[in-house]
């Protein structure tokens, strides 16, 4: 084993230096193609580099060489990139929202929330900017955004995603209608109870009313009730109040603590989500780009041209560049067959090189491509 070991050695001390060589080489290359004004990328090169392993590759490995050959063709347009780089215009948008941002959040914004008082966007609101702050109460989430688009509100607060129930495909379809720019996130922990009036007992129960996140959230505890109707409705705090202003003394709503005490209910049940770490995540956007001092999470949306590898040719720029991937969520884009939005999440700091590079790759790169901001994210 150390004879081996020895000659892998040797053998590995050999491509350092023939690695290094060709990275001199790509250098010379960046700064012919920049004085001639050649695009970085070209296929039909890579293609024929391809196929010349693929003839020259001894039996058995043909996948690993062209593996191989594919990261070392990636490096090299990264470092070709990096080298004829000229300031984009992402990069001087970014530098001038770090510098004209201010280096903590507005204490008493005007902010809009889906639902009504004791939704549990408004509890992230409220945790967002540690304060009661001003909410404007909108019906839906396309209103939310409507009232950041036009003005009405500064920021917006919307549920992206939950631990157990997964994405909130609404609001990612939302995203592609409407201009915005996420500026914080929050992970709220998420405990759900069965509320009804007081007097009201379990056995009572026709009838549940609750978000359709919440039901999915609940759905092992709500299998005990098999002849009760569980009823959707637009957000679990609406859900506490239709129970507290009904007539009737049959509803319950899955909801949360503090509905409880706002709308003067009984907790028949405590914390009956199937998880008990129960976590949504919740982002707060803007109309305008403000990036707040320590961001460390970006957030981008882009498509990718329909063909094998265009997905790939994204990812591995982020592996290039040591950029951990949190989040690829895709959505059918309307009136487009199979073609899909990508919404990316990626942990990397504002301030480093390789987040410039990754922001200012990505319009050469991409059929279309947004960035949506970066910001913090409180626990």
């Amino acid at each position: 084993m150390d004879y081996l070991r020895q000659e892998i050695d040797g053998i590995d001390k050999e491509l350092l230096e023939l690695f290094q060589k060709r990275m001199k080489t790509c250098a010379e290359l960046a700064e012919y193609k920049k004085k001639k004004e050649i695009p970085i990328l070209d296929e039909s090169r890579e293609r024929q580099k391809l196929a010349m392993v693929t003839e020259q590759s001894e039996e058995g490995m043909t996948d690993y060489n062209r593996n191989l050959f594919g990261v070392v063709m990636d490096l090299s347009k990264a470092y070709q990139q990096k080298l004829n780089r000229a300031h984009s215009e992402w990069e001087k948008v970014i530098s001038e929202a770090i510098e004209n941002t201010e280096k903590t959040l507005p204490k008493y914004p005007f902010v809009a929330c889906q639902g009504v008082e004791g939704a549990y966007s408004q509890i992230a609101a409220d945790k967002i900017f540690k304060t009661k702050t001003n909410i404007m109460y909108c019906t839906d989430f396309e209103g939310v955004f409507a009232a950041v688009d036009k003005g009405m509100c500064r920021y917006g607060i919307l549920p992206v995603e939950n631990s157990t129930a997964g994405s909130v495909n609404r609001i990612y379809d939302l995203m592609t209608k409407y201009n915005f720019y996420i500026v914080r996130a929050l992970r709220l922990r998420i405990d759900h109870n069965l509320l009804a009036k007081h007097g009201t007992k379990v056995a009572d129960i026709k009838e549940i009313f609750s978000h359709e996140q919440a039901i999915s959230q609940c759905s092992q505890y709500l299998k005990q009730f098999p002849d009760v109707k569980v009823t959707v409705c637009e957000n679990t705090a609406v859900a506490a109040k239709m129970v507290a202003e009904s007539e009737r003394s049959d509803v319950a709503a899955l909801s949360s603590r503090s509905c409880a005490e706002l709308y003067d209910l009984e907790m028949l049940d405590k914390c009956v989500q199937d998880q008990e770490n129960n976590y949504t995540r919740f982002i707060c956007i803007s109309k305008n780009l403000e990036i707040y001092p320590g961001s460390d999470k970006t957030s981008m949306m882009m498509s990718v041209s329909h063909k094998p590898g265009g997905l790939y040719k994204i990812l591995s720029r982020f592996f290039v560049l040591g950029i951990n991937l949190t989040k690829l969520e895709s959505r059918p884009i309307p009136d487009r067959d199979f073609e899909f939005m990508f919404y990316v999440d990626l942990e990397t700091s504002v301030y480093s090189e390789e987040f410039i590079q990754a922001v200012c790759e990505m319009d050469n790169i991409c059929e279309s491509f947004r960035y949506l901001g970066s910001y913090s994210e409180v626990i």
